[in-house]
C-alpha cells in the first residue's frame, strides 16, 4: 500500500491577462507542485493565494485589484491564512501596492517568478523580514518547461521569447518586461516537444512581438527557421501565430506561411490604427501605405488566411476625420477577427503626456461605432461559411445542450474568438472531426460531422 505524503502546504491559484501570462502562471504551479505543495480547485481552506495578476491597462488593473480585495476578505474571514500577489501589477506597481492593500503577505515581481518556492516557503514558516522579490529584467529567457498546464490538454500557449523592443508610446509593458530576449530554437523546440508528448494538438506561439524572434540572439528575423523546426514534430498539427507585428513578415516567413501544413492560415496582427499620424503618435513605425501592401500580400499568397487585428480609438488627439479614416478602412479591409479597446491613460508612458486627451464618453462611442461596423463584416463573413467542410477541434461538452460539442476550427483561437457548435451524440475532446457548417450564428458557427 502506497505510503501517503503530506503535502508542505495546500493552495490555490488565479491567473489573469493574457496568454503569455498564462504560461508564466502554469511555470509557477509546476514548480510548486514538484517541490511539494498541492493545489486546490477553489480558494476558502487553502493555506494560501497566488493571484498572478495583469497590469497592462486600467481595467485589467481594477479586475486584479478585485481578486486581491476578495482574497483579502476570504482572509478576514478565515477561510484562508495567506495572499501572494504576482506578475505585472505587482512588478508595475512594486511595495506601493503593499500600502494600498496591506493585507498582501508577499509579493513577486515577473522576473521573480522562478523563486515561487521560496517565497512559499517564506510564507509557510512565517518568515516576514522578506516580503518582495524583485529582480532585473531577464538577459536571457525563462526556462518554461515542466509546466502544470490550465489549459485543456490538447492545446497550449508556447512562449517563445520575452519582453519587447517596439516602445509603443501607449504601452507598459516594456516597463513590466523589459527588453526583447528570444528563446533559443533548441530550448523552443524542447518545450514544444514535451507539451506534445503530453497531449497537445494545437500549438499557440506567443510573444510580445512574435516576428521580432531572433534578432537580438541570432541578428536576423529566425521566425521561418523556428517553425520549421516546429513542423516536424509529429504530434502536432496545428501551429497558430498570435502577437505578430506588421514589421518582420520577410519573404522567408511567407514561403513558410504560404506552404506549411501545420502552420495554419491564421494570423494574429494587432495594428491599433490606420492614419498615419496616429502610427507615428503611438510610434508604430509602420504607415497606411506600408500596412495595405501587407495585407494585399497576405491575402494574396495565403489561402484561405483569416486575419485578426486590434484597433485603439480615442487616443489623444484622434480627430472625427482620423477616426472616420479608420472607419472605412475597417469596413473595407474585410478582417475576419477584430477587437476594439478604447485608449487608456497610462501615467508612465509617452502617450500620457501628449495634449488633446478625449473624453471617455468620446472613446466609449468610438468603440461602440467601429466594434458596430466589424459586426456587420463578421457576421456577413459567418454566413459565407455555412455549406463549407472544415476540420473542427472538439474542445469540451456544452455544458447547457446535451448532445452538442463546443469546439473551433483553424479559423479561431481559444479563448478570443467564436466556437463552432457540433451536434453530434459522441465525440471525444482533442480529435479532429470533419464538420459540414449548416448555420451562422453570430460570430459562432453551428455544424454537423461529415459522414
Amino acid at each position: 500500500m502506497p505510503i501517503a505524503i503530506e503535502p508542505k502546504a495546500t493552495f490555490a491559484f488565479v491567473s489573469l491577462g493574457c496568454p503569455k501570462n498564462l504560461v508564466d502562471s502554469e511555470r509557477m504551479l509546476g514548480l510548486l507542485g514538484a517541490d511539494g505543495y498541492a493545489i486546490q480547485p477553489e480558494p476558502a481552506g487553502a493555506d494560501f493565494v497566488i493571484v498572478n495578476t495583469c497590469g497592462f491597462i486600467e481595467p485589467a488593473r481594477q479586475e486584479s485589484l478585485g481578486v486581491i480585495r476578495e482574497m483579502v476578505e476570504l482572509k478576514r474571514q478565515g477561510q484562508i491564512k495567506g495572499i501572494i500577489v504576482a506578475g505585472c501589477l505587482a512588478e508595475r506597481k512594486k511595495e506601493a501596492l503593499l500600502e494600498e492593500v496591506p493585507e498582501i503577505d508577499h509579493l513577486v515581481g515577473v522576473f521573480g517568478r522562478e523563486e515561487i518556492t521560496k517565497v512559499a516557503e517564506r510564507f509557510v514558516e512565517r518568515l516576514d523580514e522578506q516580503r518582495t522579490v524583485f529582480r532585473p529584467a531577464a538577459i536571457k529567457s525563462f526556462d518554461d518547461s515542466a509546466r502544470l498546464r490550465i489549459t485543456p490538454r490538447h492545446f497550449a500557449y508556447l512562449k517563445i521569447s520575452e519582453g519587447c523592443d517596439r516602445l509603443c508610446t501607449f504601452c507598459a509593458i516594456p516597463g513590466m518586461r523589459g527588453k526583447h530576449v528570444t528563446k533559443p530554437i533548441e530550448q523552443v523546440v524542447a518545450e514544444a516537444q514535451e507539451l506534445a508528448r503530453d497531449g497537445v494538438r494545437e500549438l499557440n506561439i506567443v510573444a510580445q512581438d512574435t516576428t521580432y524572434y531572433g534578432r537580438d540572439l541570432y541578428g536576423t528575423n529566425t521566425l521561418p527557421k523556428l517553425l520549421r523546426e516546429l513542423e516536424k514534430i509529429e504530434k502536432l498539427r496545428w501551429i497558430r501565430l498570435l502577437y505578430c507585428y506588421p514589421q518582420g513578415f520577410s519573404d522567408d516567413l511567407f514561403d513558410v506561411l504560404a506552404s506549411s501544413k501545420k502552420v495554419i492560415p491564421y494570423i494574429d496582427m494587432p495594428l491599433q490604427h490606420i492614419n498615419d499620424r496616429m502610427l507615428r503618435l503611438m510610434a508604430r513605425r509602420v504607415d497606411r501605405h506600408d500596412t495595405a501592401a501587407l495585407i494585399a500580400r497576405l491575402r494574396r499568397d495565403i489561402p484561405g488566411l483569416v486575419l485578426r487585428t486590434t484597433f485603439i480609438v480615442g487616443f489623444p488627439g484622434e480627430t472625427d476625420a482620423e477616426f472616420e479614416e479608420l472607419c472605412e478602412f475597417v469596413a473595407a479591409s474585410k478582417f475576419e477577427r477584430v477587437g476594439v479597446f478604447e485608449y487608456s491613460f497610462e501615467p508612465d508612458t509617452p502617450a500620457a503626456r501628449l495634449p488633446d486627451h478625449l473624453a471617455d464618453e468620446v472613446k466609449s462611442e468610438r468603440r461602440a461605432r467601429l466594434m458596430e461596423i466589424q459586426q456587420t463584416v463578421a457576421f456577413e463573413w459567418s454566413g459565407a461559411q455555412v455549406g463549407r467542410t472544415v476540420d473542427v477541434l472538439i474542445d469540451s461538452p456544452s455544458p447547457e445542450e446535451p448532445g452538442v460539442w463546443l469546439g473551433r476550427s483553424y479559423m479561431d483561437a481559444p479563448e478570443i474568438d467564436g466556437i463552432t457548435y457540433v451536434v453530434a451524440k459522441k465525440l471525444r475532446p482533442g480529435s479532429f472531426v470533419p464538420v459540414k457548417i449548416v448555420q451562422a450564428r453570430g460570430y459562432d458557427l453551428v455544424g454537423k460531422p461529415r459522414q
